[in-house]
């Protein structure tokens, strides 16, 4: 049986993940910047060796940050519909668990970076 705590719970750990995958994107641009900026000035290649590393382990994040969003959405969802079915239809959390689900959606249907 869900409940408002559940609710929120849930909903916190859709906008963690969600702030995360932001994060992840924006680290992934400011390595790749920082690639090319090397490859530019003729860096050691061990050096950018080191940096490719980095921008691939920053890149593989983000597949990983999008499969648990999906589960936690799936979870905000299932949560959501059971307070729903028990006739709590109104409040702050489930306006702001409706607002997020809403967010996530959107994010899921822009392509892939």
């Amino acid at each position: 049986m869900a409940t408002l705590r559940n609710l929120k719970i849930k909903t916190s750990t859709c906008k963690r993940i969600v702030k995360e995958l932001r994060y992840y994107e924006k680290e992934v641009e400011t390595e790749a910047a920082k690639t090319a900026e090397m490859k530019e000035n003729g860096a050691d290649p061990y050096d950018l060796k080191q940096q490719e590393n980095v921008l691939a382990e920053s890149r593989m994040m983000i597949p990983d940050a999008r499969k648990r969003l999906e589960a936690a959405l799936t979870d905000l969802k299932g949560a959501l519909a059971e307070l729903e079915e028990s006739d709590q239809k109104e409040g702050p959390e489930i306006e702001d668990a409706q607002t997020i689900i809403a967010e996530v959606e959107q994010l899921f249907q822009t392509p892939d970076a």
